[in-house]
């Protein structure tokens, strides 16, 4: 392909990028194949003889295409949101358009200092402390392919820190913190790492929320039992319920156990903190008074496309003294004489995509009240949908709302007898009628063992009526439900 053909290829591509996103409302949310689709469509080997990009650029539309999922269609309710903007989009290109591997300064400098800049602006317009900017040069941040990536990082940090200040400890004796509603990255950190895992308890009575009692207990029982607790995984939004750990009575315990490192993971809720009204709700005074380091996910419900997961350290040096493996081909004068940031002993790998250009992109296209806006529309709306749960003879709420997801069940008052497991089953039926459905996108989850559906809000399309409709979708299908399990005797 040469310059004039990648032209009209491009200008291909964006139109029809476009005409994407016009008919975004018009498809069906889910993709409609069957597994293993894609390979009975396309030949068994790549071909001989190169072909005419037309074609190729056809066959996207052919088969890919009909292959997704569509995250931001205005009625994806499923998991969180997944970001994507024409300004993301746009930044992505031009990033791709030039190599940068930014393992070191002098690969691209614009690539390590573009990341040090925008690492400092997210930092300031979620609220978070100083100590947490580049340009201390004590702290810092660090784009991330994913939530569980930094939380692996941040372990990592954990335990050679503490293997340096305690080391006789033998690594079997090590124990790292979750709860029983951390997402599934606390307990791969585990795996990865070698390590045990407890997850400490949390109750409906207590939001889902771990509390600092709980904590202290544990501590307590690991210490007498001769195990050495070395960092724990607290979450701001847990996937399940959007439960809020109590980091104000955990950083009193912490502050008594100073060799706990506490890593707050906020993947989805994190960006909220960009509104001022959402502060102390996610419990920013403790992330900023004590976390070592902290989390989140622009690439969710922050605009930016996949992959943007931020990590903040209070001292990048415990980054450092884990990860900097410098063989003579990688130093450089500038790395040598610590005036630059060289990013590949901040991560686990060595090369890294140029992925502060999306940041820069968009934070300069939305600006801060942009975001703000963005995050209170999708709040109202869940607000909106919540209060109409509340009001239902028909459903619950299982936990809390909490900004912009709501967890609910199917609990008609109509049946005040069914028992625990009769309701889980009904719900189990009912969530089997939504999730057949190729017009909403929802998921379910289990809360300490009551089956729940979760509703997300965060596809920047969508709107009131799409709620409205989603409503009167959830209710219809909840109906026939309960008539279904009437009919067969289930209930009676």
């Amino acid at each position: 392909m040469d310059i004039e053909q990648f032209r009209r290829a491009g200008y291909q591509a964006i139109d029809r990028i476009c005409d994407y996103y016009t008919s975004l409302r018009d498809r069906p949310v889910l993709s409609q194949v069957e597994p293993g689709y894609l390979r009975k469509a396309l030949p068994a080997s790549a071909p001989t003889e190169g072909e005419d990009f037309q074609l190729i650029a056809d066959d996207y539309q052919k088969y890919i295409v009909p292959g997704l999922t569509h995250w931001q269609h205005p009625s994806f309710f499923a998991y969180f949101p997944t970001a994507c903007t024409f300004e993301g989009i746009l930044g992505e290109l031009y990033a791709v358009s030039v190599p940068t591997p930014g393992f070191n300064w002098s690969a691209s400098p614009a690539c390590t200092e573009l990341e040090a800049v925008v690492m400092d602006w997210t930092a300031q317009i979620l609220g978070l402390d100083k100590s947490f900017y580049n340009t201390t040069e004590v702290g810092g941040g660090v784009i991330q392919t994913t939530a569980s990536d930094s939380a692996l990082i941040a372990t990592v940090a954990a335990r050679s820190r503490y293997i340096r200040e305690h080391p006789h400890v033998a690594i079997e004796k090590l124990v790292l913190y979750t709860t029983t509603q951390t997402h599934s990255l606390g307990k791969k950190a585990g795996l990865v790492l070698g390590l045990k895992v407890r997850a400490l308890e949390v109750t409906a009575e207590d939001e889902f929320a771990l509390r600092g009692e709980t904590l202290e207990v544990a501590l307590k029982e690991d210490l007498d039992a001769g195990l050495h607790p070395f960092v724990l995984i607290a979450t701001i939004g847990t996937t399940s319920s959007g439960a809020v750990d109590r980091l104000d009575e955990i950083s009193d315990v912490a502050k008594r156990h100073p060799f706990l490192w506490l890593h707050v993971d906020a993947a989805w809720a994190g960006v909220a903190l960009v509104c001022p009204e959402y502060r102390e709700a996610c419990q920013l005074p403790a992330v900023n008074h004590y976390a070592d380091s902290f989390c989140t996910n622009f690439h969710k419900w922050g605009l930016i496309n996949f992959d943007a997961s931020c990590l903040w350290v209070r001292h990048r040096k415990h980054l450092t003294d884990a990860l900097d493996v410098t063989p003579e081909f990688l130093r450089s004068k500038q790395g040598d004489a610590g005036t630059v940031i060289d990013y590949r002993n901040w991560h686990l790998g060595l090369g890294r995509r140029f992925r502060s250009l999306k940041f820069w992109f968009v934070l300069r296209s939305r600006g801060v009240t942009g975001f703000q806006k963005y995050i209170t529309d999708c709040t109202k709306l869940n607000a909106t949908f919540a209060e109409r749960i509340r009001e239902s003879d028909q459903f619950c709420l299982v936990a809390k709302p909490f900004l912009a997801l709501t967890v609910f069940r199917l609990a008609p008052k109509s049946l005040p007898h069914l028992t625990a497991l009769e309701l889980n089953a009904l719900n189990r039926a009912f969530y089997a009628r939504l999730a057949s459905r190729s017009d909403i996108a929802i998921t379910q989850t289990d809360l300490n063992g009551v089956f729940c559906v979760r509703m997300a809000i965060g596809a920047e399309k969508t709107v009131e009526r799409d709620v409205d409709r989603a409503l009167d979708l959830i209710g219809r299908e909840g109906r026939a439900t309960l008539r279904e399990w009437e009919n067969v005797g289930t209930i009676s």
